[in-house]
Parts: structure tokens; C-alpha cells; sequence
């Protein structure tokens, strides 16, 4: 028997990936998370039905998110990670010396046990030093801070259950608050091309563009994800992504990576006409 895991992306739409074994199923106080092995993808790991990360691609997601924007803020040293349970972003992120502290606020600590013991190609940083893990919700924790953070990587679920406080004009104006006057934040910003995920792609730029001087949008291929057409929001006090792109300097600090380079850092912001109407529509 043929074991298949499908995911529908509209209601004519679904993908579906042979599985050869589930390897975790559990529901913690907030979602269902589950962790399958697949021939072509390698682990992937869904939260209620919905894919998170594969182990073949999760790659793209996790540089992008990244190194855009250390590559553009000049002196990052203290960096808020909301949500990423995963550990993907910190993997990322740990590979930059400069940077003192890494606080990492994911809501639901089952899914960072989960990624330790199945996925330990993304949860391999958590032992960090410079790391400290607060499970609570984003939302709550941001409201305490003001000029305290250069980087802010919301790294969330989609925009409802969990993750849904994470795409509100008050969560986004807290960022603002707690970011330092040449803070960056940086989001994922869903994709453009089913019409549910562009809606939702069009309210979180609306209020991130109501907050933030400078707020442009990014966008990676990622096979996984609905459409594999997938974007980032990247929104800023002071720090434009390709005018104040510090190629050099990133070249020199000679961090491995699989997908992202300063050529495509500058590339991923050139976008799809009908990408650009939409924004613009709402902007």
C-alpha cells in the first residue's frame, strides 16, 4: 500500500508527496504537528495539515529570511527571532560572529522538542550560547520592548490559529517600537498566486507599509510551498535592501550557503508585474 500526504491549496487545487513512514504524530496545546519521511524530500514537518519546512528544501526559506537582512543592516548584535521552532533561522543566524544575542520566542515549546529529536538538520543551534528561548506568545512578549533589538525575523505559521496575532497592525507597530532607530524587521509574507494567500499577503503589506519608512517585498522559489512562488517582507527604519546592500563586506565574512549570494539578493526584489500591481494596489 502507498502511503501519500496531500495538502490542498484551493479548493481544485492539492499537492501530494509519497511518504514512506509517518515518524511523529502529537497535538500540543496549540496544533497538531506531525513529521513524515518521503523518498524525494527527505523529513518534512506539518503544523495542522499545512507543510512547514522539508529537509530537501528548507534551505531557500531559511537564507532568505536570514542573510537579506544582515547583509544590509552594517551592525547587528542583538537579533528577536518570533516563531521559527525549527531552529532554521538560528542555524542561519549563528553563523555570524558579530551578533551577542539571539532571544527566540516560539509559543509552542512541543515544537521545538519535536524538531530536536526528528529534525536535526534545521534544530542544530539551539545549544547556542548567545541563544535564549522564551515560549510564549510573540504578541505579548514584543509589547514589553522599545530600541532594543536591530533585527526582528518573524518567522511565523500562517496567518490564522497560532500565527494569526503575528500579521496585525498592532503586532507590527510593536516592532517598530521595539526595533532600535536602524532597526530591520523581516517576514514572511505568503505567496501571490492563489487568491486566499495573496489576500492575506496584501493585509500584512497594508499594515506594514502603514507602519515602517521604508517597506519593500522579496520573493525565493521554494518547490514546497503553495505555488513555489513565495515572499518576504522587508521593512525598516533607516536601511534600504539594495541601495545599502554591504556586498563586500558579506563576501568577506565567507558564510556558506545553497541559495542566497549578493547577486540574488539584489535580484529577489525585482518582482512579477502582477506581484508589484498588487502591492502597489494596497500600498
Amino acid at each position: 500500500m502507498e502511503l501519500w500526504y496531500s495538502e490542498k491549496y484551493t479548493e481544485n487545487v492539492k499537492i501530494s508527496i509519497k511518504v514512506d513512514k509517518q515518524l511523529y504524530s502529537g497535538q500540543s496545546e496549540f496544533q497538531r504537528i506531525d513529521v513524515f519521511q518521503s523518498p524525494e524530500f527527505g523529513r518534512f514537518l506539518t503544523l495542522d495539515g499545512l507543510m512547514m519546512l522539508t529537509e530537501k528544501d528548507e534551505f531557500i526559506y531559511h537564507e532568505m529570511i536570514t542573510h537579506i537582512p544582515m547583509a544590509v543592516h552594517p551592525n547587528v548584535r542583538k537579533v528577536l527571532v518570533i516563531g521559527a521552532g525549527d531552529g532554521g533561522a538560528v542555524r542561519e543566524l549563528a553563523k555570524y560572529k558579530s551578533i551577542e544575542n539571539i532571544d527566540l520566542v516560539e509559543i509552542d515549546e512541543q515544537v521545538i522538542a519535536v524538531c530536536k529529536e526528528y529534525l536535526p538538520q534545521t534544530a542544530c543551534c539551539f545549544d547556542d550560547s548567545r541563544l535564549k528561548i522564551y515560549n510564549q506568545d510573540g504578541l505579548k512578549f514584543i509589547r514589553k520592548y522599545e530600541n532594543e533589538y536591530d533585527l526582528i525575523i518573524v518567522d511565523s505559521t500562517d496567518p490564522f490559529g497560532p500565527g494569526e496575532g503575528l500579521f496585525t497592525k498592532e503586532f507590527y507597530g510593536n516592532c517598530f517600537k521595539a526595533l532600535k532607530e536602524d532597526g530591520i524587521m523581516v517576514n514572511q509574507h505568503e505567496s501571490p498566486f492563489y487568491e486566499a494567500d495573496a489576500n492575506a499577503m496584501k493585509r500584512a503589506h497594508k499594515r506594514i507599509v502603514e507602519t515602517f519608512p521604508i517597506s519593500k517585498v522579496y520573493q525565493a522559489h521554494i518547490p514546497t510551498y503553495p505555488s513555489g512562488h513565495w515572499l518576504f517582507g522587508f521593512a525598516s527604519k533607516k536601511y534600504h535592501p539594495i541601495k545599502d546592500l554591504k556586498a563586500d563586506w558579506w563576501k568577506s565574512l565567507d558564510i556558506k550557503t545553497k541559495y542566497y549570494n549578493t547577486n540574488l539578493h539584489r535580484g529577489s526584489f525585482y518582482l512579477p508585474n502582477y506581484v508589484e500591481e498588487m502591492l502597489e494596489n494596497v500600498e
